[in-house]
């Protein structure tokens, strides 16, 4: 570090030091939960934006987890989720593996009935396989079989394995889609149609994988910059293992009031302080300064990490930018 760089850091810490000297108890638990508000939401926006779309197809529509719900026809304005293409015809299926263990995504092959291309990432949406035209069995058809967290019995033999460490996972299936006539989108949503989700137990005599169409549902999954972004959070904390990386988050968030097998409730001032920190993690955003807001967050509370704060405000400033930038400023 150069004597610059150096003499600057001497001076913010000084100065910030000099500003938490004239502040009550009170005022710095604020803001020590204000910037954890602000590390809680850079950190969590892949998955409260997952948490979004199965809380709109739980609450707005007749799909389950672990079905398919789909759009009967090119997209519109109804479907508020992240760059939508209304060029396709979107099969979206929701898998836990929590209580049925294993779980087999069957994809057609491709043909003169149509084809697709399908992404499966987990709740941080964070790839695991694709399939179809451009996936890994190249258009031919595949067996996908999703496996719950720490699964450690013998896979059978004809699937590729797809492990999200999570109990929770999610396919984006686009059927492709010639034209926007009533006989290609019929087409089209008959060879999506042909998937089949079912669980690895009941391989012998698969159940027939229930659809349900969506079009005529405003499906809105845009990021709500207010205490329900914490209530998602607070749900996938609940619902979910902790992945190793990510347990540098565990004492971050009981500080704000998201602990698992705890309720979320809180107080008034807690409120009044996630509501400030998820407007200043808003801003960071827009600004384009997502990594100095996490920077400052960790000076400002006086809390130091090692190296591997900085690898993941890396990962974190990846997963999130892409739902910051694609959400509207209220």
């Amino acid at each position: 570090m150069n004597k610059i760089a150096l003499s600057a850091v001497v001076l913010i810490w000084a100065t910030l030091s000099s500003q938490a000297q004239n502040l009550s108890p009170d005022e710095l638990a604020r803001r020590a939960t204000e910037r954890r508000a602000v590390d809680a939401v850079i950190w969590g926006m892949p998955a409260v934006n997952y948490d979004l779309m199965l809380q709109e197809m739980l609450t707005k529509t007749p799909g389950k987890v672990n079905q398919v719900i789909y759009w009967g026809r090119p997209l519109d304005s109804k479907n508020q989720t992240l760059t939508p293409n209304p060029d396709t015809l979107y099969f979206m299926t929701f898998l836990n593996t929590k209580d049925v263990g294993p779980i087999v995504i069957d994809v057609p092959p491709a043909g003169e009935d149509g084809s697709l291309n399908a992404n499966i990432v987990n709740i941080w949406q964070e790839p695991l396989e694709d399939a179809g035209r451009l996936g890994v069995d190249k258009g031919a058809g595949v067996k996908l079989l999703v496996l719950p967290p720490g699964y450690a019995d013998k896979v059978p033999n004809g699937y590729v394995v797809l492990r999200p460490n999570t109990h929770g996972s999610y396919a984006l299936m686009r059927s492709n889609l010639t034209s926007h006539g009533d006989a290609d989108i019929a087409k089209s949503i008959a060879y999506g149609k042909r998937v089949k989700i079912y669980p690895l137990s009941q391989t012998s005599n698969p159940p027939a994988t229930v659809f349900t169409d969506v079009k005529d549902v405003l499906f809105d999954s845009t990021i709500r910059y207010d205490e329900s972004f914490f209530e998602g959070l607070n749900r996938i904390v609940q619902s979910e293992p902790w992945l190793h990386r990510d347990r540098v988050m565990i004492d971050q968030l009981k500080s704000i009031g998201i602990e698992k097998d705890k309720p979320f409730a809180p107080n008034a001032p807690t409120r009044q302080a996630l509501a400030a920190g998820i407007r200043e993690a808003q801003m960071c955003s827009r600004q384009n300064t997502t990594p100095a807001c996490l920077h400052s967050s960790r000076a400002r509370t006086g809390r130091t990490q090692r190296s591997r704060t900085s690898s993941r405000r890396r990962r974190l400033t990846l997963r999130s930018r892409m739902h910051f930038r694609s959400t509207p400023v209220p």
